[in-house]
């Protein structure tokens, strides 16, 4: 099974893009983020005729976030379940082939110590306390999206510059590193311990073609799971030519119950 996130930036502004994603890359899975566009108004018919189900957790120009699989999903549902966080659409989960699949759009976070900063961090307590009430590490889960940090300085090509910012600072860090101990494991770093792998990189100053970018796209996937991985890649190619994501898949690929991974 073939499972990516990509963060589109606006599937209206991306929807040929995508479609044509689809259909080169053929994933069985999709987590997309930042979709900004309310449910009604989300390209299902064309995704659908594309050969893929979709489950939607839309807000109109902001955020909204969306699960899409060729197999129809089951048990959808939105949120973490706290009235306050889910004012955002943030998250969308469902059931794919037995497996939970969870579709997250983690705050920016704006600038440390603004409320924005505080939300970021209370959001992904949110999450956290969310992933301990319903579900079990035991259990193949799969948490994808755009997080919002990079965990460590190799995932940062320049790590001085961003030390103390919203994506890099240790609290951020921190709160990753309480989601990935509940029981998770970055699926990307299982096949490529080597600095120079990046899924974000800004539009301004050059920084995809001096590739001066930070992986804050993750699949993270309990250990039952993980241990099925057999690759992950960032696709690069998809941030290319015109008008592109400022974001690029990340896709993790799983063998059946039974497959050893890495």
């Amino acid at each position: 099974m073939r499972i990516a996130t990509w963060n589109v930036n606006s599937v209206r502004a991306r929807k040929e893009r995508l479609l044509g994603w689809l259909e080169r890359r053929a994933p069985d899975v999709v987590c997309l983020q930042e979709v900004k566009v309310a449910d009604a108004d989300f390209p299902a018919g064309e995704i659908e005729a594309a050969g893929y189900h979709c489950a939607v957790n839309g807000q109109r120009t902001y955020h909204g976030v969306a699960i899409l699989s060729r197999t129809p999903p089951t048990d959808v549902s939105k949120g973490i379940g706290d009235e306050r966080l889910d004012a955002q659409a943030r998250l969308v989960e469902a059931k794919v082939e037995g497996i939970r699949v969870l579709s997250a759009y983690f705050p920016n976070g704006g600038e440390v110590g603004s409320e924005k900063w505080a939300f970021k961090l209370a959001w992904m307590a949110g999450l956290r306390a969310y992933l301990a009430a319903t579900a079990k590490p035991s259990e193949p889960l799969v948490l994808c999206g755009d997080m919002n940090v990079a965990p460590e300085d190799r995932d940062v090509a320049n790590p001085d510059a961003w030390r103390d910012s919203v994506l890099c600072h240790p609290n951020a860090r921190a709160a990753l590193r309480e989601l990935l101990d509940w029981g998770l494991v970055d699926t990307f770093r299982l096949h490529h311990a080597e600095p120079g792998f990046y899924s974000w990189w800004d539009y301004r100053q050059l920084g995809f073609p001096r590739n001066d970018g930070l992986r804050i796209d993750h699949v993270l996937a309990t250990r039952p799971l993980a241990k099925r991985c057999t690759g992950a890649s960032i696709d690069r190619d998809a941030r290319k030519g015109k008008q592109p994501s400022d974001h690029a898949p990340v896709l993790a690929e799983f063998g059946p119950a039974g497959t050893a991974g890495a």
